[in-house]
Order: structure tokens, then sequence, then C-alpha cells
């Protein structure tokens, strides 16, 4: 791996820069994306029992904000189910935006690293390419130099594109996961709003 690294030349370093960032985002994406996490499957259930049990107190609501986004949206429909339905709406939508915010955090980043990637391997073509037309001479070119100027091209171009295209397909797939994901959260506050008015 070292010696791939010393025939891409310095170019090759922000782009082992950037593949460390996409895979950090990644892996912390995947972590955090997790529906057990942003949903917790009983959920909903448990909040309609506290709600018909008469057990939704400050503390108990207080709980239920910290314990995940679902909880959050919903310990904020429980606090102003006495609005009316269109201030309910605002408010409630209010803290969907930021629990919105959060689940697409770092995905500008990881898209921002799929375009930038493959631009920074044509910076190190062209930094391969001055190296080949440096090493000519009239009177003949050293092998050895015309081959290096080759290798940073190759392996630059060669990277720039082995970083973009991961990072393009975990970008497409965690903007879908976060657009089922806030479906569903809206799906559960939706019942849960329906069942309070009920």
């Amino acid at each position: 791996m070292f010696s791939i690294v010393s025939q891409a030349g310095w170019p090759i370093w922000p782009l082992l820069a950037l593949s460390v960032a996409a895979l950090a985002i990644i892996l912390e994406r995947l972590l955090s994306l997790q529906t057990k996490r942003i949903i917790p499957p009983e959920l909903t259930a448990q909040v309609l029992q506290l709600v018909r049990a008469q057990a939704d107190d400050a503390q108990t609501i207080d709980k239920l904000k910290v314990s995940s986004p679902l909880g959050r949206i919903l310990a904020q429909l429980l606090l102003h189910r006495t609005l009316p339905d269109a201030e309910l709406r605002r408010s409630v939508e209010d803290v969907g935006q930021d629990v919105a915010f959060a689940l697409n955090r770092y995905l500008a980043g990881l898209a921002l690293i799929a375009t930038v990637a493959p631009l920074m391997g044509l910076f190190g073509t062209v930094i391969g390419m001055i190296e080949i037309f440096a090493a000519y001479r009239p009177d003949g070119s050293d092998p050895t130099e015309l081959a290096r100027g080759i290798s940073i091209a190759l392996y630059n171009t060669g990277f720039g594109i082995l970083i973009a295209v991961p990072a393009l397909i975990a970008h497409r797939y965690f903007k879908s996961r976060v657009d089922d994901l806030l479906l569903r959260l809206e799906q559960s506050t939706r019942h849960v709003r329906e069942s309070l008015r009920g």
C-alpha cells in the first residue's frame, strides 16, 4: 500500500483524506440511522397507553422527549395537544424540521466528497502529465521520469473514481433511508394525533 502511495505522488494525500472522511461519515450514518434508534418499535403504542391511563405527566413527557427522535415529536404533541389544530400542527412541524435536519446531518458532506474526489483525481492526472512533459528532452527522455509521471496520472485518476463511486452510492442510500424514516415518523405522529382528537 505504501509503495502505491509513493508512486502516486503528493496529490494522493488529499484523496486519502477524503476517503477517510467519507468512511467516517458512512459509518456514523449507518449507526445513527438505525430504525430502532429513530422509531423504537413499540413507542407509539406505549404513548397511547400512557394517554389512556392518564399517566402522561411532565416527568414522563421529559423522558419521552430524550428517548428518540420519534419520542421528541410525540412529546411535543402531548405537551401542546390542547392547542387548535393549526397551531398544534405548526408546533409539531417545527420539531419535525429539527429532527429532519439531524437525520440529514453530514449527507451534504458525503455528496461533496462524491463530487470533489474525481476532480481531485483529475488534478493528480494533470500533475502527472506535467511531470511527463517536464521529463521530455530533445536528446532523449529518461524512462524512469516518464514512468513516474504516468503512474501519478493513473493512480490519482483511479483513486478519485474509487472514492467517488462508493460515496455517491452511500449518499443516495442514506437519502432514501432518511425519506423513509421521515415518512414513518409522520405516520406515527398522525396516528397519535388522531387518537388524541378521537
